[in-house]
């Protein structure tokens, strides 16, 4: 919608983790050469003697975020989410998880919109990668005030995390909300009866849309924002599956693995109910404008209110 107010959840975080470094000495931040483009460089201008970078040499970079935070440091590590999920994967395994130490891995241009940067750039995998490391904890903001509430939440949770930002612009969403931003918690957006629709990231404001499109349908869907794929709020999605009897998900990463694939193990456990994913359909992206590679990858707000229908069909 026009009308909304446009941030970028990567903008967001360079800010509150300005802020953050006034309020607390123990913060540093680390970046492997692309302070400009994840924002740290807000950071690196107000305190250089907590900021490091590392160079093109993100498994050093992982690898240094673990000793510092073996010292007792809050660490904020950040590149692409491509190669911070990817190339230093070993390093945050091993280093980072395995010896539950307090780094935040904040990671940039997720997803199909890092756009004309390619498929070498676009990391529609990293959910999947990320979630399935024992201890960490895995976040993927809305919109930008949620990316600011995530990042502070960060700072007071102890272990390992992977906060996951986008390059583009996104709708404003959250602002103004009742309910606590809380890792682990889904946020209901919107209520409904016929089915509910459990999106992340940029995704939930499309998911907000075409609840408006299905409710002049005749369709009543309910929208959840899984700010967290781990720890997943199985309490609420199961509670969601009983009352509304359908559902599909919605996210800009692959159906396999990430919050398609999370939801689907809770459900198939617990609620037996039609079920849909929408996202990329195990395939690598391309070079092309992010909103042409949304459509042409089916990341729309006309995909989720087609893929709305046809669970809603399904319902016994």
């Amino acid at each position: 919608m026009s009308e909304r107010k446009m941030v970028a959840t990567r903008d967001a975080y360079g800010k509150v983790l300005a802020e953050l470094g006034k309020e607390n000495k123990d913060i540093v931040v680390l970046d492997a050469d692309l302070s400009a483009s994840t924002k740290t460089v807000t950071f690196a201008k107000a305190f250089p003697d907590r900021f490091f970078d590392m160079g093109v040499a993100e498994q050093d970079m992982v690898g240094t975020a673990a000793g510092l935070a073996a010292c007792g440091k809050i660490v904020f590590a950040s590149t692409f989410a491509v190669f911070g999920s990817g190339r230093a994967w070993d390093q945050v395994r091993v280093s980072v998880c395995y010896t539950r130490l307090n780094v935040k891995l904040a990671v940039t241009h997720a997803g199909i919109t890092t756009g004309e940067d390619g498929a070498s750039h676009q990391a529609n995998e990293d959910i999947a990668i990320m979630r399935a490391l024992p201890n960490m904890t895995v976040v993927v903001p809305a919109d930008g005030p949620e990316a600011e509430k995530a990042v502070r939440a960060a700072v007071g949770f102890y272990g390992p995390m992977y906060i996951r930002l986008s390059r583009p612009k996104t709708p404003v969403i959250t602002d103004g909300l009742d309910q606590e931003f809380k890792i682990g918690k889904g946020l209901l957006m919107k209520e409904g009866k016929d089915l509910t629709i459990f999106a992340c990231g940029m995704m939930v404001a499309m998911a907000l849309d075409a609840a408006d499109i299905l409710a002049k349908e005749g369709i009543s869907a309910r929208v959840v924002n899984l700010h967290t794929i781990k720890p997943l709020d199985k309490e609420l999605i199961v509670r969601c599956a009983k009352e509304t009897g359908a559902a599909i998900t919605a996210e800009e990463h692959s159906i396999i693995g990430g919050l398609g694939g999370a939801v689907a193990e809770v459900l198939v456990e617990n609620v037996l109910i039609p079920m849909a994913r929408v996202g990329l359909k195990d395939v690598f992206g391309e070079s092309g404008l992010p909103d042409e590679l949304l459509i042409k990858y089916g990341l729309t707000t006309e995909n989720i209110v087609k893929a709305a229908k046809e669970v809603v069909k399904k319902k016994k």
